[in-house]
């Protein structure tokens, strides 16, 4: 591997003086270059092969042109999620296209110690977009207290702290009102996650509210906790089948989660929707090639990456925010998984 190219050499090239260099390709507000030396540098520049780091990029300028994109699980979860590739993708989109760079980072829940601030200060990003936060996340909000740009994929209520989210209330209100207009009355639900993560217990809140709305007790012994895997629906659905009255219909808050339930139920020797439906939630690529094809509660996961991404590139180049709490809809994707006519 070659030696590093230096500012050093830059400006000789360029005949100007290293603070020059800096002041030029740091993009610099406010400093009277002429547009023949400005270009002179770049030229240099470019010729050498030279890119300033992201430390000496702070120095000058308080940033590093990078954003780290946090999730607080485990990496089995995280890389058994299919729904976060497309969160990804909508916030790599919206990072290139203002000049930024993306450093993915897995924080497992138990990891403590100033986890945030560690990966501000040592990995050197100008903020974080924290994908699932937890409502017992307090170096959370210690780091939100010690000034760090942090934008929340979910959010936390009572807290202050910028977001975009998805309306998970009223999608799962959506999906149970599905199953109990196809005369299921009996519904059992596997959540996203442990209830801890704010989005799980908002889509057990809908699930409950849409089976008070329509007079049909609550019943715990129904519900079951997934935990972002494959692995916890077929466990939560293999356990379902097995109380005596088991649910004619289930709500699966995660389609990632409702691909080992819709295992668990086919290795029981079962039919979907002929002896048990399936709604999921997210609306992955992969829901609709499923056999059967699965109903599913889809919502805008590009938008939702993008969209936080680019509310925290805000808050740190300091430009206008209309809105700091950003809520996007849902809407429900009828295929064969309910028994239901498919709706294009």
């Amino acid at each position: 591997m070659g030696k590093r190219t230096s500012a050093a050499e830059v400006a000789e090239l360029a005949g100007v003086s290293r603070t020059t260099v800096s002041f030029v390709l740091n993009n610099v507000p406010g400093m009277r270059i002429s547009e023949e030396t400005r270009q002179r540098v770049l030229q240099a520049a470019q010729l050498l092969n030279y890119h300033p780091d992201s430390t000496a990029r702070r120095m000058v300028t308080g940033q590093t042109k990078m954003i780290g994109f946090v999730l607080r699980q485990s990496p089995d979860q995280a890389f058994g999620d299919h729904f976060l590739p497309q969160v990804l993708h909508g916030m790599s989109h919206a990072v290139s296209a203002q000049g930024f760079h993306l450093v993915f980072e897995i924080i497992p829940p138990e990891d403590q110690g100033g986890v945030y601030m560690k990966l501000i200060n040592e990995r050197h990003v100008d903020g974080i977009v924290l994908s699932g936060p937890r409502s017992d996340d307090a170096e959370l909000l210690r780091a939100c207290e010690q000034g760090a740009n942090i934008v929340l994929a979910g959010q936390i209520p009572g807290q202050k702290i910028p977001y975009v989210d998805v309306n998970n209330i009223d999608g799962a209100k959506i999906a149970t009102r599905h199953l109990i207009s196809l005369s299921h009355t009996r519904i059992g639900m596997i959540t996203n996650a442990p209830l801890a993560y704010t989005a799980s217990a908002d889509r057990l809140a809908g699930y409950r509210a849409a089976l008070d709305e329509a007079g049909l007790a609550y019943d715990e012994t129904l519900v079951r906790l997934g935990d972002f895997t494959m692995d916890s629906g077929y466990k939560a659905m293999d356990d379902l089948l097995t109380i005596d009255q088991r649910p004619s219909a289930v709500f699966v808050a995660s389609d990632t989660v409702a691909l080992g339930a819709l295992q668990a139920i086919q290795n029981a020797g079962l039919q979907v929707p002929q002896d048990i439906a399936i709604c999921g939630f997210d609306d992955i690529p992969l829901a609709k090639f499923l056999n059967p094809p699965l109903t599913t509660v889809q919502l805008p996961a590009y938008g939702l990456g993008w969209a936080a991404a680019d509310l925290l590139i805000r808050m740190i180049l300091n430009k206008e925010i209309i809105n700091p709490y950003v809520l996007l809809g849902t809407e429900l994707v009828v295929r064969s998984s309910c028994g239901a006519p498919e709706r294009p």
